[in-house]
């Protein structure tokens, strides 16, 4: 297979892969582009390598740069912005992680906590059902919250380590 085939093939899988999470496919194509290239692009320069258009360009590098996940960067004596994505995969892992975790994880806990507060007769079977539904999802949540706090404070090799030991 020669690198262009194999870039292309790269960028098509990270879109889907990207779309099975959740996130935008030509989002994901743009991040698989720039972690694939070795300089930093142009709008311009993207637009033409996905065949895109200015506007979903720009949307989506804005997209990328609030997930942490893209730098704009400018060259001395040039008005053209560069975008650049960081290269060191447990370090994309643990932004995506963060970025997931304040979208979804943060306000799912929050309404959790306030359902885990409703007030109701104790011996009442839809009550109690309600109850205890919502006291295991919460604490679940919480769970996965505190992995996830581990994730993002630790270093690569040892929460892999540490992983793999649970699961020997």
């Amino acid at each position: 297979m020669e690198l262009a085939e194999a870039k292309r093939k790269f960028i098509e899988a990270w879109g889907k892969l990207g779309s099975e999470w959740g996130i935008n496919r030509t989002m994901a194509q743009v991040h698989a582009l720039l972690l694939i290239s070795p300089e930093p692009l142009t709008t311009e320069e993207i637009m033409e390598s996905l065949s895109i258009s200015r506007g979903n360009a720009n949307m989506t590098l804005r997209d990328l740069i609030s997930w942490g996940l893209v730098e704009k960067q400018h060259k001395a004596g040039e008005r053209k912005e560069y975008f650049y994505a960081d290269k060191d995969t447990w370090n994309i892992a643990r932004q995506v992680a963060k970025e997931r975790r304040k979208r979804e994880l943060d306000p799912v806990l929050k309404i959790l906590d306030e359902l885990s507060k409703v007030e109701g007769n104790k011996n009442n079977a839809e009550y109690k059902t309600f109850n205890k539904s919502v006291t295991d999802i919460n604490k679940l949540a919480k769970n996965v919250d505190k992995t996830l706090d581990t994730m993002l404070k630790a270093e690569e090799n040892w929460f892999w380590g540490t992983i793999f030991k649970i699961f020997k």
